[in-house]
């Protein structure tokens, strides 16, 4: 009952009731195609990473899919943590905002660290339990998946 009134205020240009029937297919198709290896998580909800390197400079490109929003013009920390060894990397990306499937009900976050050789031995060996992001007023965990 109340999907038929939004869709007929929709149709009258109410902005709320656009929003709330409004299905989002262009988070939800950049959600399914996510690239990578899915380092933490599970199906529904992980960190996928990617290694680039342009101009000499190593990137680590990270996917999230999460519940929680992230947006913060101050960048994030990355921590690997649980090994005998923690691992911390701030953000090469200072400006920060996750995109929202109202499809999944999930977050999709796109974040970019610049790391040293070192740093990507010590990811693909995995040898940590927890990965953390943390802006200054969130803090996300994710446990670590089992393929190695």
């Amino acid at each position: 009952m109340l999907k038929k009134i939004d869709k007929v205020l929709a149709a009258f240009g109410n902005i709320r009731a656009m929003k709330r029937t409004h299905v989002d297919t262009y988070t939800e198709g950049r959600i399914n195609e996510i690239k990578g290896d899915q380092i933490a998580g599970n199906n529904l909800l992980g960190i996928w990473i990617t290694f680039n390197e342009l101009a000499g400079y190593k990137f680590l490109e990270l996917a999230m899919l999460s519940r929680t929003e992230i947006k913060t013009f101050k960048g994030v920390e990355l921590s690997f943590l649980g090994g005998e060894v923690e691992m911390y990397i701030d953000s090469d990306t200072k400006e920060i905002s996750s995109d929202f499937s109202n499809i999944s009900n999930r977050w999709l976050t796109h974040i970019s660290f610049e790391v040293s050789d070192e740093d990507i031995d010590f990811i693909t060996k995995k040898e940590y339990e927890i990965i953390q992001i943390e802006s200054k007023k969130k803090q996300i965990r994710f446990k670590t998946t089992n393929n190695s």
